[in-house]
């Protein structure tokens, strides 16, 4: 049995991550999504997550292409590997020819496990889904900045709805 893994943070989960998670699953047996945690995406790129870790995994274990997802907190792809011990690693080719893309490709080849990329969804991302929902944000607030009494405000808004 073919062990694939592919992981990401999966926040605002779009077509994009369907795509890669489809393709995963159609080159192995068994798929396991890692989805990465809240702490080790802020430790990482600095970014705090729209969709907190618990309800990411529910989400991502509801895909009909994934048959475990568990939470990624290790430092590297490596100690993943020594948790689930998968054949193939899966990542989208965003990741192909930049030092992380050498960095999983070296740690990877030297236990065996293939690295295959697939084509990122140009038309979609995460990022492009942040700032869009920033945008709006500020369109909200008028082009006011965001401050402290804002989060009081919104809190006092949904107790009254």
């Amino acid at each position: 049995m073919i062990i694939g893994y592919a992981a990401g943070a999966f926040d605002l989960f779009h077509v994009g991550h369907l795509n890669i998670l489809k393709h995963a699953k159609a080159h192995c047996d068994h798929l396991i999504a890692g989805v990465v945690s809240d702490e080790k995406l802020l430790r990482t790129k600095g970014i705090t997550p729209v969709i907190p870790l618990a309800e990411r995994l529910e989400i991502v274990r509801s895909i009909r292409f994934v048959d475990e997802a568990v939470a990624e907190d290790a430092p590297s792809k490596i100690d993943m590997w020594h948790d689930l011990r998968f054949h193939v690693f899966f990542k989208g080719d965003d990741w192909r020819g930049t030092d992380k893309g050498r960095l999983v490709e070296q740690q990877m080849g030297s236990v065996g496990v293939e690295v295959v990329y697939f084509p990122y969804t140009m038309s979609t991302s995460s990022t492009s889904l942040r700032r869009a929902l920033d945008d709006i944000a500020v369109l909200a607030r008028g082009s006011r900045p965001l401050d402290a009494g804002d989060d009081e405000a919104y809190a006092r808004e949904d107790e009254v709805s």
